[in-house]
């Protein structure tokens, strides 16, 4: 789902672009959907059972909460409150202790 909200994000900055501020623009497109992507991949990979993309995620969730933080006060509260209950559901479950086993047996089995 966040993946899908990046990218939606992208979009947006792609469908308001304007003269003055086309640089911007563009490059802030292009984090929204490179960010997509690679959590969109991440999350791919933890559902292959991939020990490897729980470090990114997390970082992520981590960015999240930062954000959320940053959000808390004025009309924008709401949003803080939906992202930081987000991450801290992704993070409790990534850091559960049965994700954490299954992802040991991930670095047992040889590639």
């Amino acid at each position: 789902m966040e993946s899908l909200l990046l990218a939606g994000l992208g979009a947006l900055e792609l469908a308001n672009l304007r003269a003055i501020r086309l640089t911007m623009g563009v490059t802030t497109a292009i984090f929204f959907l490179a960010a997509a992507a690679g959590l969109a991949f991440c999350a791919w990979s933890l559902r292959r059972v991939r020990r490897w993309a729980r470090g990114p995620v997390v970082m992520a969730q981590l960015i999240q909460l930062g954000i959320a933080w940053n959000l808390r006060d004025g009309s924008t509260r709401a949003l803080a409150v939906g992202l930081a209950i987000a991450a801290v559901v992704v993070i409790a479950g990534l850091l559960h202790p049965a994700t954490t086993a299954v992802l040991e047996e991930d670095a047992r089995m040889p590639d």
